[in-house]
């Protein structure tokens, strides 16, 4: 058993964590830079006659991930969601957001940044959007909607295997 007195441990922290040469830090890392509206748009067509509708407004949610490189080690992930509410009386309310984040990713390979830019940064960041989204319902002057968690690792890997069955598809539609 270790010393039972003793309650400082040395973990040895003064020891490179991973592959340093040269002292130049080679180890992968992915860090949250900051998160931000790009655009909200909140319609409310139909007000004030919309409040005194009795039937329950049926609501459509798109969404969309998209990514691009802004520099060698930074990149941009951008979450947009519309969300449309509408009763037999007509649409009660629309709201678009565009929301962004950027994202700085070092000495991390390409077939491990394309899934961390399209699962996992859009995992760590739809909490934030879906507040803004429930809030500019509520603002528009209906009851806040809150949207279910999206499992974007499984929709990630749904669209990975979609693509290769389409590219299997065509490949074999090109040889007959």
């Amino acid at each position: 058993m270790a010393d039972e007195g003793n309650i400082i441990t040395d973990l040895n922290l003064d020891q490179p964590v991973g592959p340093v040469p040269n002292g130049e830090d080679t180890a992968p890392a992915i860090g949250l830079v900051s998160q931000y509206v790009k655009d909200l748009s909140v319609e409310n067509p139909n007000a004030p006659d919309s409040y005194q509708w009795t039937e329950t407004p049926e609501v459509a949610v798109d969404f969309n991930i998209g990514a691009r490189t802004l520099g060698p080690d930074v990149h941009e992930i951008e979450l947009k969601v519309t969300v449309t509410a509408r009763a037999p009386s007509g649409t009660a309310y629309i709201v678009e957001l565009a929301y962004g984040a950027l994202i700085a990713m070092r000495n991390v390979p390409d077939d491990q940044a394309h899934p961390f830019l399209f699962a996992e940064a859009p995992r760590l960041v739809f909490p934030f959007a879906r507040r803004i989204i429930a809030d500019a319902v509520r603002d528009a002057g209906y009851a806040p909607l809150m949207l279910e968690p999206i499992d974007f690792n499984g929709l990630y890997l749904a669209q990975l295997q979609q693509q290769a069955a389409d590219e299997l598809a065509s490949g074999v539609a090109g040889q007959a």
